[in-house]
């Protein structure tokens, strides 16, 4: 099954970001409060409007879960929006009520601060606005029957790929720059890059809209392995699916942000503090995310290859900094134009 390529899927979700119907987007009841900024105030009885990238939603249940059974907060009342990372900005900016925002990527959250919907000062702090962390890695079936072990593997004429679209989807990104910088990390040039992004493209099946569409279609049966995240492995793994997934020795490292946004009441920055807490941690650490501090790793991750370590050191863990940045990063591989992905992606006619 091959789904709609990355300029039809633009172009169909041209009217829906206002209304917030994106894929896997759960609806939101109505705010008081203008663009971008949820109802409610300090304390108990705040009601909070959390929007969200698709594969965090079991941690963040969760996280709001157990910060009611704080003072901060006792009697908040969340509603709450996932979806596909890109799709979730826009849905802000067209007037989707926020008070938390959690994305895949840096460039998602600066959409936001451009428009005046978070402060420019949001990623200022120690952890430089970042959340929650994993790595890219590959997902197969049990047993894996392809016998796929690295990234070469992935360019043989018996694989089929099931990745995102990074039109919408910011694990899209990820999951491409890794596959990127496993040739030039280890000695390869820009045009060896190219030339593996064109074997890898010719190989996907399947592009859903977002990481968590993209797990249910490889879970539904489409395609040999899915490019994905750790934790959204290890989330599939925890809720029954019969997978399994390899953690390359060249990867990605995923940084996901959250902030509150710029009208949001104490209580959303309250949870954003207890996000960011060693409890928080050990909370998304449990879901397979790789908490900020390694002291904060659970004794046991249930759904991890190994669960008494569930996060193995990789041999050489790339960062987006080290690629330049969001901003070059996106213009360099994602424009609409002459991004190379783009480019690449649009070549192999996907659909």
């Amino acid at each position: 099954m091959r789904t709609l390529s990355r300029r039809t899927l633009l172009a169909g979700l041209g009217g829906l970001g206002a209304a917030a119907i994106t894929a896997g987007c759960s609806s939101v009841g109505p705010s008081s409060s203008g663009s971008g900024a949820g109802a409610g105030g300090s304390g108990a009885g705040a009601k909070l409007a959390l929007v969200a990238f698709s594969v965090p939603k079991p941690a963040y249940d969760d996280l709001q879960k157990q910060f009611a059974d704080t003072p901060d907060g006792k009697g908040v009342s969340w509603t709450s929006s996932y979806g596909a990372s890109g799709d979730q900005a826009r849905a802000v900016i067209s007037g989707l009520p926020a008070d938390y925002v959690a994305f895949s990527l840096s460039s998602d959250m600066t959409k936001l601060v451009d428009k005046g919907l978070v402060a420019e000062d949001w990623d200022s702090g120690a952890n430089k606005g970042i959340v929650s962390t994993s790595v890219v890695v590959m997902a197969v079936r049990k047993g894996n029957p392809k016998n796929i072990r690295t990234w070469a593997d992935l360019t043989r004429s018996d694989v089929k790929i099931v990745t995102p679209n990074p039109g919408s989807s910011g694990s899209a990104r990820w999951n491409v720059l890794a596959a990127w910088t496993q040739i030039t990390a280890n000695g390869g040039s820009e045009d060896d890059a190219k030339a593996y992004l064109t074997k890898f493209y010719a190989n996907v099946v399947s592009l859903p809209s977002s990481g968590r569409e993209a797990t249910s279609a490889f879970t539904s049966g489409t395609g040999d392995v899915l490019i994905s995240y750790e934790n959204e492995a290890i989330a599939a793994r925890q809720k029954g699916q019969d997978l399994e997934y390899l953690v390359p020795d060249t990867t990605l490292k995923i940084e996901n942000p959250g902030a509150v946004t710029a009208k949001a009441p104490a209580a959303a920055k309250a949870f954003l503090g207890y996000v960011g807490s060693d409890t928080g941690q050990k909370i998304f650490a449990a879901h397979g995310f790789r908490p900020l501090n390694n002291s904060d790793v659970p004794s046991s991750v249930e759904g991890a290859t190994d669960p008494a370590n569930p996060f193995p050191a990789v041999q050489k863990l790339v960062t987006i900094d080290q690629l330049g940045g969001w901003k070059a990063v996106t213009s360099k591989f994602f424009d609409e134009n002459t991004g190379i992905v783009t480019k690449i992606q649009d070549a192999a006619k996907i659909s």
